[in-house]
């Protein structure tokens, strides 16, 4: 469980962080991505080191290849404590960035392992997203993979 005084800080900078992007002033965005990177680099390997502050991070990491960094490190902590409403969401989210990156079979993938998760979570809604979203991505696979087949 993540400590409440960390969860509040996370919670808390997302909140200023969605602020400062809508308002699209990037030094103010800037200043809360430190901040929000601060508690995740002191706490990390530390008892208040959680999944859920490294994947707010990744949430709003800019660089697309970096917040796919920062996904994988949030993962790997949620696998560490079995963390299935983690994995679940840290899989969608990196498969969406997959996708946008062009890594298709790298986004089936983080979308099988995070439908497993899935399997024992509450969250109806997160658990139709990912079907839906692996659903079309394997649709997509099988159209091109018999489009090759007609002649």
């Amino acid at each position: 469980m993540i400590n409440t005084k960390i969860y509040k800080a996370v919670y808390s900078l997302a909140e200023k962080l969605m602020e400062a992007a809508r308002k699209d002033d990037q030094a103010e965005f800037d200043s809360f991505y430190g901040q929000l990177k601060a508690i995740c680099t002191d706490n990390e390997n530390t008892d208040k080191d959680h999944p859920e502050q490294w994947e707010t991070l990744a949430d709003f990491t800019e660089d697309l290849e970096a917040a796919l960094a920062v996904y994988e490190k949030a993962r790997e902590k949620a696998l560490a404590i079995n963390a299935k409403d983690h994995l679940s969401s840290i899989g969608l989210s990196m498969a969406k960035l997959q996708v946008d990156l062009g890594q298709k079979e790298a986004a089936i993938r983080s979308l099988e392992s995070a439908q497993v998760s899935a399997n024992k979570i509450e969250d109806k809604q997160l658990k139709a997203e990912i079907d839906e979203l692996l659903g079309s991505l394997l649709a997509g696979q099988e159209e091109q993979s018999g489009a090759g087949e007609k002649t």
